[in-house]
């Protein structure tokens, strides 16, 4: 592992460009986030998309939909939409289905392509380029991804995740089946607003255009599959349930419905390499079995899924998974006098400070962030992001204190008062255990005289 630390200050060091340069020549896309209670994820969602380079296109703006939300989700995206020009929230009061959400991004969108992926996912870098690029070519018309899962694959349900996801990998690549983040020629006015696999209901009526679809094994993105028993069998009966609807109402049938290209999926796939495996393939096995006889009767009975309960499970908070896969980075905050460039502040002072600013830096982060105050008055966050998007994510903060969102004038001492912002990024030579996260030995909950050495050197520099 290896560990970088620069220092950025406010008003000296921050360029504020954004990362995707306007270009006639490449194609813009819309990014639409569907959300239902999303609190604990939407901001890390936000914050892998934002900060994505892309080469042959660039993203004109992210609408996040709102749909009939009763915690902080609409909340925590207006105040990101006040700082980024490019993010637009809709509210939707009632929630009617996530059909019907897409159909408000739909008409709201302005880009040529559009682009969506759940709340509850994290996109890694290069993903929305990878998926784009595709759209060179003009008989495409719908680009889906690769999902991760980031559950536990040591336990019986992370590892029936893992070996689902993986089956619709190596299925997707033979005929391709799109899901978790799709992205698609802006040609499609609205979704049938009863489907409850939007992206199977979508997939149809882009064929039926006489476009092509395509997967995209290199953009990938991560997310969460279902923790007990029970969710795994709701969601997967869902879904089956919607496959059914969608082939009946749309003439269309997901290449996941065909026994026969499933069990040419399972051929190299591990799932029969080991005795353990053996058993946890066949337990998967028969829930899914399960699953689908429960989602034919749901079928046969009429029973719609199109507002559906949302599976708890998944909706923990994601990075806290992904942090594996994630280049996770330290932002340390320090309160400077920004006229004599000193630390002058006493410890007591300097920490009642930082605490006038914690509760706005917490809210800029959101809920997915590790925000504590340490001795001298430092705030440290630890989040799931890499270099970039970090210097990204700490410019704004610190713009925003500079701009007047609190006031960092002492009314005793009188200077003009300023954060210093250190980043440290962490990159991994090798994948890291899941939930893990060091630099020189230290653990991010247990900073102690090495990191504060690095502190006082990265102050420093800054001031």
């Amino acid at each position: 592992m290896t560990v970088r630390l620069d220092t950025r200050l406010s008003g000296m060091a921050w360029d504020g460009d954004q990362p995707n340069a306007p270009d006639a020549e490449t194609t813009s896309c819309s990014v639409g986030i569907m959300a239902y209670n999303e609190e604990a994820n939407i901001a890390s969602a936000i914050n892998t998309i934002l900060p994505q380079r892309l080469a042959s296109g660039r993203i004109d703006e992210l609408i996040v939909v709102a749909s009939g939300c009763t915690d902080r989700t609409a909340e925590i995206v207006a105040k990101i939409a006040k700082r980024e020009p490019r993010v637009r929230l809709i509210v939707q009061p009632r929630r009617e289905g996530k059909a019907s959400a897409i159909n408000l991004f739909i008409e709201a969108a302005r880009s040529p392509v559009l682009l969506m992926v759940g709340a509850d996912v994290l996109v890694e870098e290069g993903t929305i380029e990878a998926m784009v690029r595709n759209f060179d070519d003009p008989t495409v018309g719908m680009v889906g991804g690769h999902a991760i899962p980031v559950n536990d694959e040591t336990r019986f349900l992370g590892y029936a995740a893992h070996l689902l996801w993986r089956l619709h990998d190596r299925l997707a690549r033979e005929a391709p089946k799109l899901g978790e983040i799709v992205s698609f020629r802006n040609v499609v006015p609205s979704l049938p607003v009863d489907t409850s696999v939007d992206e199977i209901s979508l997939q149809a009526l882009i064929t039926q255009l006489g476009y092509r679809t395509v997967y995209e094994p290199k953009a990938i993105v991560y997310n969460r599959g279902p923790g007990t028993v029970r969710d795994f069998v709701r969601q997967r009966r869902r879904i089956f349930a919607g496959h059914l609807r969608v082939r009946k109402q749309q003439g269309y049938a997901a290449s996941t419905m065909s026994i026969r290209r499933i069990g040419r999926a399972f051929r190299g796939s591990g799932a029969f390499s080991s005795l353990r495996a053996v058993l946890w393939t066949t337990c998967t096995i028969a829930l899914e079995a399960t699953a689908r006889a429960l989602g034919r009767y749901d079928f046969v009975r009429r029973h719609s899924h199109h507002v559906w309960r949302p599976i708890s499970t998944t909706k923990r908070y994601i990075a806290e998974g992904a942090i594996g896969q994630l280049q996770p980075s330290v932002l340390v905050f320090h309160i400077v006098n920004f006229h004599r460039q000193q630390l002058e502040f006493g410890m007591r002072a300097s920490k009642q400070m930082a605490g006038r600013v914690l509760q706005y830096i917490r809210l800029s982060l959101g809920p997915n962030s590790q925000v504590s105050v340490q001795r001298g008055g430092t705030i440290i966050a630890v989040i799931p992001a890499p270099r970039e998007e970090a210097e990204r994510i700490a410019g704004e903060i610190v713009r925003g204190l500079d701009d007047g969102a609190l006031d960092l004038h002492d009314s005793t001492d009188g200077p003009t008062i300023r954060l210093a912002c250190g980043i440290i990024a962490f990159s991994f030579a090798g994948q890291a255990a899941a939930g893990s996260v060091q630099a020189a030995g230290l653990a991010p909950g247990d900073f102690g005289t090495g990191l504060d050495r690095r502190l006082d050197e990265a102050l420093s520099e800054a001031v």
